[in-house]
């Protein structure tokens, strides 16, 4: 078979690992890559490239940064590069009709659920947040719904104790790419046939917002974990001590469950086995932390600096 003439469209790091693959195939020739404009960042808010376009400037690839994609002007431009199939993975943008009949064998997503369930912007998260126990990546080829189009190939992974948002990012991004790369030949080929999702098992995975990290301590100290490790690195959970003039943030990198009971929100001791907080439901042992303008650091280097003392309450 001759080499796909390939369209990619992503932005996110999650984006890359798939562009990589996509270029290291034989069975593809990306002809050009498409992701979002440079945004302002960080405290200076100075305008940052997305990982993809550093990525797509190092290999040298024709790349395009619409504001929009759904304008005729950019419809055009992505015509001129005549591509076989346009392929997507966390580009951050739906896509309007007009790309997805584009190309002949039109646009695969990547999507890191095992749909139907986590249709979304955020599935890794929610899977944590929720407690599952297992996720996976599906290829699909997309539709103009949300996360709706017909399943290619799907693959599952286990969602570890020791997992959160950042660590099982990055064995999913890995797992797509590969899974990616390999559904390509066998569907163009025509030994992959689509198939509906199921009507049943839907569920959806909105976009995270900051606020979503607040810890409820009267929630049961499994789900404030599960809070806790969904939610790393961003937002990340975060809890308040009362203080004057204001209160003070607290951010919660990593704890475990610990089979105390307590008030909710009491520290219910701070030693050198970390910070032993009262939940909803037994409690909390907060391991690692951080004080707002401060360093992630340790409970026991923590407490050095910054003594928490029994009976103090975390709002």
């Amino acid at each position: 078979m001759a080499a796909l003439r390939i369209i990619f469209m992503g932005t996110a790091e999650l984006s890359c690992a798939s562009l990589q693959a996509l270029c290291e195939s034989p069975d593809c020739e990306v002809v050009g890559v498409v992701t979002q404009p440079d945004r302002p960042k960080g405290r200076d808010l100075k305008r940052q490239a997305p990982p993809v376009k550093e990525l797509a400037v190092r290999a040298n690839l024709p790349l395009l940064q619409p504001e929009s994609a759904r304008t005729g002007a950019f419809l055009a431009e992505l015509g001129l590069l005549q591509p076989d199939l346009i392929a997507v993975a966390a580009y951050g943008q739906i896509l309007p009709k007009g790309i997805l009949n584009l190309p002949r064998f039109g646009c695969l997503n990547v999507h890191t659920s095992l749909l139907p369930k986590y249709r979304g912007a955020a599935p890794i998260q929610w899977a944590i947040l929720n407690g599952e126990s297992e996720t996976g990546v599906t290829i699909m080829k997309m539709d103009v719904g949300l996360d709706t189009g017909d399943i290619l190939a799907q693959e599952k992974m286990q969602i570890l104790p020791s997992d959160d948002g950042e660590t099982l990012h990055d064995r999913l991004a890995v797992m797509g790419a590969k899974l990616l790369v390999a559904t390509i030949p066998d569907y163009v080929s025509g030994r992959i046939q689509p198939r509906p999702q199921p009507a049943e098992g839907v569920s959806t995975a909105p976009k995270i917002k900051k606020q979503d990290g607040r810890i409820d301590w009267n929630q049961p100290a499994r789900t404030i974990w599960n809070r806790i490790r969904g939610l790393t690195p961003w937002p990340g959970a975060f809890a308040y001590l009362p203080g004057s003039p204001q209160p003070q943030l607290l951010k919660i990198w990593r704890a475990e469950i610990a089979e105390a009971t307590g008030t909710p929100g009491e520290i219910l001791s701070a030693d050198k086995a970390g910070v032993l907080v009262g939940c909803g439901h037994a409690a909390l042992r907060v391991l690692e932390l951080q004080r707002e303008g401060g360093r992630r650091l340790g409970a026991v280097a923590f407490l050095a600096g910054h003594p928490l003392q029994a009976g103090q309450r975390l709002g």
